[in-house]
């Protein structure tokens, strides 16, 4: 059964850090591609960054050159580094990752990201 649990969510002041952890069981986050989303009240879910089986990475422009996602093998664990918070970042962030058959994607539950001006 594959599990995705977030947390280090919590609340931050505009201009400060926090880093999201998503712990996997069920697969293994080296060989797969792995997301991190967000969704703010009354917003559409979006993707924020990517982390590809080959390391490879990429960012919503909103976010770039202040988010970094990375990984940790040993851990089977994949991270959002968040730095230099705005307010509009305050969002539920959810780790994913997607599958080539059924059922396509796994979702964590969500960790609550708040930032305050």
């Amino acid at each position: 059964q594959v599990q995705l649990v977030e947390s280090g969510g919590g609340l931050a002041q505009a201009g400060g850090s926090l880093r999201l952890s998503c712990a996997a069981s069920g697969i293994t986050v080296s060989i797969k591609t792995m997301d991190w989303y967000r969704q703010a009240p009354g917003k559409q879910r979006e993707l924020v960054a990517t982390i590809t089986s080959a390391g490879f990475t990429n960012y919503a422009d909103s976010v770039k050159g202040r988010f970094t996602i990375s990984r940790d093998n040993a851990k089977n664990t994949v991270y959002l580094q968040m730095s230099s918070l705005k307010p509009e970042d305050t969002a539920i962030y959810y780790c994913h990752t997607p599958l080539r058959t059924w059922p396509y994607d796994y979702w964590g539950q969500g960790t609550q990201v708040t930032v305050s001006s």
